[in-house]
C-alpha cells in the first residue's frame, strides 16, 4: 500500500504550544520498515490547485505572508515559508493518495485530515483543506467522463466544518461528520449529515452511531454510487487525548477504522485515508492509535488487491 508524508518542513511553534508536531514524523518513522507499505514524500500543491477549493486570494495570502494578526491566530500557527511548504505538501499528500487509491483501492496521506480550513480563511490548525482540494481535482481529473461522486468519512472528534462549508449545497460530494457535540467548532457548518456525540461517549455508543451512518451513508450510494471516499480518521476521539472530550478506547478506535474500511470494500469505493487530529497526553500513545489505523488499511488493501479480477 503507498503512503505519502510531508514531515521534512519543521514547524516552528514557541515553547509549550499544543500542537503535536512531532506526531507526523513519528508516525512514518514507526511505519515506513513495514514490508506493505511504500512511503514516499509527497510534491507541493501549486496555487492552481489549490484555488479549486479556496480563494485564490486566500492562497496568495498564505504564500506571501499576506494574512492579518487575526488571521493568523484563527489558524494557530506563525507564518513561516516552512509553514507554508508543509501546508503545500500535506495537500499534494492526500491528492496523491486519492489518486492512488482510484487504481489501487486504498492509500494513505501520513498526515492530512486539516477540516476546519474553509475557502476563503484558515482555522483551527488547519491552512488548507486538503479534503477539500482533492476532491475538486480527482473530478477535475475527469476529463470527457463523469466525474466520481465523492463521500467524506470525517471521524475526527471535531466537526468538519470547513468542509461542510466547502461543499454546502453540492451534491457530488456527500460528507459526514461523527463528533463531539459539545467541542471546537462552537459554531458549526452543516455538513449533510452530522451526528453529535455527548461528552464522556465511549465504545458502545460511539459503534452504534458510526453503523447508524454508515448505513445512511450506503442510502446514498445506492441511489447515486460514490466513485472515492474521503476517510479521516482521527486519534482524537480516544479516552486519553487533551482535546478530545470522549472516551473511545484504542480497540474500539481500532474496530471503528475496521468498519470503515470493510463497508467501503464490501461496497466497492475506493477510499484516501488522512490521519487528522490526536493531542493524546502521552504522543506515543496517539501515534500507536494512528499505527493501526494504517494497519488496517493494509489489511483492507491486500483484500483490495487479493479480489481483483
Amino acid at each position: 500500500m503507498k503512503a505519502f508524508h510531508a514531515d521534512r518542513q519543521p514547524l516552528d511553534l514557541p515553547p509549550g504550544h499544543r500542537f503535536p508536531a512531532t506526531k507526523y514524523r513519528r508516525l512514518r518513522t514507526r511505519v515506513e520498515a513495514w514490508p506493505e507499505l511504500e512511503v514516499r514524500e509527497a510534491e507541493p500543491a501549486p496555487d492552481a490547485i489549490l484555488a479549486l477549493a479556496h480563494d485564490l486570494r486566500y492562497v496568495q495570502a498564505i504564500a506571501g505572508n499576506g494574512l492579518s494578526a487575526a488571521e493568523q491566530r484563527a489558524i494557530g500557527f506563525p507564518w513561516s515559508e516552512a509553514m507554508v511548504e508543509r501546508a503545500r505538501r500535506s495537500v499534494g499528500a492526500t491528492l496523491a493518495a486519492a489518486r492512488t487509491a482510484r487504481v489501487e483501492g486504498i492509500a494513505a496521506n501520513l498526515a492530512g485530515g486539516t477540516h476546519h480550513a474553509s475557502a476563503g480563511r484558515g482555522s483551527g490548525y488547519c491552512v488548507f483543506n486538503d479534503v477539500a482540494v482533492a476532491a475538486r481535482a480527482v473530478q477535475s481529473d475527469a476529463v470527457g467522463r463523469a466525474a466520481p461522486r465523492i463521500v467524506v468519512i470525517d471521524l475526527d472528534v471535531h466537526q468538519g466544518d470547513g468542509t461542510a462549508s466547502i461543499f454546502a449545497g453540492d451534491e457530488s460530494v456527500f460528507t459526514l461528520s461523527l463528533h463531539g457535540e459539545k467541542n471546537f467548532p462552537f459554531r458549526k457548518a452543516a455538513s449533510d449529515l452530522d451526528v453529535a456525540l455527548p461528552d464522556g461517549c465511549g465504545d458502545g455508543d460511539y459503534l452504534a452511531a458510526l453503523d447508524a451512518a454508515l448505513a445512511a451513508v450506503w442510502r446514498e450510494h445506492a441511489a447515486r454510487p460514490f466513485g472515492l471516499a474521503f476517510y479521516l480518521a482521527g486519534a482524537d476521539p480516544h479516552e486519553g487525548d487533551r482535546l478530545g472530550r470522549l472516551k473511545l478506547s484504542a480497540a474500539g478506535l481500532l474496530e471503528r477504522d475496521r468498519r470503515v474500511f470493510a463497508a467501503l470494500r464490501q461496497h466497492r469505493v475506493p477510499v484516501a485515508l488522512s490521519m487528522a487530529g490526536g493531542y493524546g497526553h502521552d504522543i506515543e500513545v496517539t501515534v500507536a492509535i494512528q499505527a493501526a489505523t494504517i494497519r488496517a488499511a493494509i489489511e483492507s488493501w491486500q483484500g483490495w488487491k487479493n479480489a481483483r479480477p
